[in-house]
């Protein structure tokens, strides 16, 4: 396995996130859907997303990954001792084992594979659901350069990926895992404020989102510093000024990074 040629792709846990994955390298053609096999104890859920992708589907996690060149483990972190031992025998020196369990630290998954095992740990985020996600990762003992850059080709078909260091995954919860819960509250914010003065709530919701998503378009496809694409709306003496003015005598971008801290404090507790 390379990360030019990969093989086959088995995914344990069909929920929201595990299913995001195998839509989105299905969708990007990383995997075709014959390579892919989705394993859940809900059956009724694999017939669904069998159903919309095409993919293989089983209920024994064994045998399931016999063929896989790499694990997905997309299952709750309490549970994710139990999905371990039920591979462990059937773990072979060769296969990638890419964990999205979160706060499911290296140590605790490679104590549970045989020794040797290489394993990947990633927090992800919920926008990989549209293939917009945000991923840190990082890498176990025993994983090669090769097997790292597989890793982030099966992350960036989902968003976009960086390795850290596992003692930065703590800092990609508080920033990306929970910034999705940050952007929301900022949406529904603007959203009540431009009902305050005076728009449709549905047309207020749509140019609140729309504006969101417009503007971490120009950082990302533009690569300039935020505070550059800032400093092109911001005229003098004009109305963004005004309101930058009004948001920043409101604590709202130290309110922004108090929540980021908070966040990875909170992180570093349950780990």
């Amino acid at each position: 396995m390379t990360a030019d040629k990969i093989g086959r792709l088995a995914v344990i846990g069909a929920g929201a996130m595990g299913s995001a994955f195998a839509k989105g390298v299905t969708a990007g053609g990383l995997f075709a859907p014959g390579e892919v096999t989705m394993v859940d104890v809900d059956v009724s859920r694999l017939e669904c997303i069998a159903h919309e992708l095409g993919v293989n589907t089983s209920s024994d996690s064994a045998n399931a990954i016999k063929d896989a060149d790499v694990i997905l483990l997309a299952v709750k972190p309490g549970i994710v001792r139990d999905a371990l031992g039920d591979i462990e025998a059937a773990v072979k020196p060769s296969q990638l084992i890419v964990s999205i369990a979160a706060g499911v630290k290296l140590e605790v998954l490679e104590s549970s594979l045989p020794k040797g095992s290489a394993v990947v740990r990633a927090m992800p985020n919920t926008p990989c659901q549209i293939s917009a996600g945000a991923v840190g990762f990082s890498r176990g003992r025993s994983v090669t350069d090769d097997q790292a850059a597989v890793a982030k080709r099966l992350f960036d078909a989902v968003g976009l990926s960086y390795e850290v260091p596992e003692k930065l995954l703590d800092a990609v919860t508080g920033l990306s895992g929970s910034g999705p819960a940050y952007v929301y509250v900022m949406i529904e914010a603007l959203s009540d404020a431009g009902v305050r003065v005076g728009l449709p709530r549905d047309i207020s919701t749509a140019l609140s989102a729309q504006t969101v998503m417009g503007a971490a378009r120009m950082v990302i496809e533009e690569g300039e510093h935020p505070a550059k694409l800032k400093d092109r709306v911001t005229s003098p003496g004009g109305t963004t000024i005004a309101g930058i003015d009004a948001l920043e005598r409101n604590g709202f971008r130290s309110s922004l990074i108090e929540a980021v801290k908070a966040a990875t404090r909170r992180s570093e507790e349950l780990g």
